[in-house]
């Protein structure tokens, strides 16, 4: 039991001290492919279908594959739209699919999220 309380309590500090992500100005092409606005490598998830609205990726998911947030006034244009993530915050989506970055992508142009398990894909 000591084990169970343990790993909840240090879960529920860890989510205290986790801060949130910040919303990200429009994505943009460069190189053949799409980038928020630090040149970080965005990504769609084949379990999202386009047009929902929604992301399915939460939770652990979006630890590692944190999506790339939208200002809540955010402009959407062309390709471009905003979902609503289930804890309300605003997603950029690109032809209606939620874009995300990879946790493991270190630096502007990494890509290595590329068909991670044949669900992840880069926008191009």
């Amino acid at each position: 039991m000591h084990t169970r309380f343990a790993s909840t309590l240090a879960l529920a500090l860890a989510a205290a001290f986790t801060l949130p992500a910040q919303a990200e100005p429009a994505p943009k092409m460069a190189g053949g492919m799409l980038v928020n606005a630090a040149g970080m490598t965005l990504y769609t998830f084949d379990k999202d279908q386009a047009g929902s609205g929604k992301s399915v990726c939460n939770g652990p998911c979006a630890t590692l594959w944190p999506p790339a947030l939208a200002d809540a006034d955010a402009k959407p244009a062309g390709d471009l739209s905003v979902v609503t993530r289930d804890d309300g915050a605003k997603q950029w989506a690109y032809k209606g699919k939620p874009v995300y970055t990879y946790a493991a992508d270190k630096k502007a142009g990494d890509a290595t999220g590329d068909n991670f398990k044949d669900i992840w894909h880069i926008v191009k």
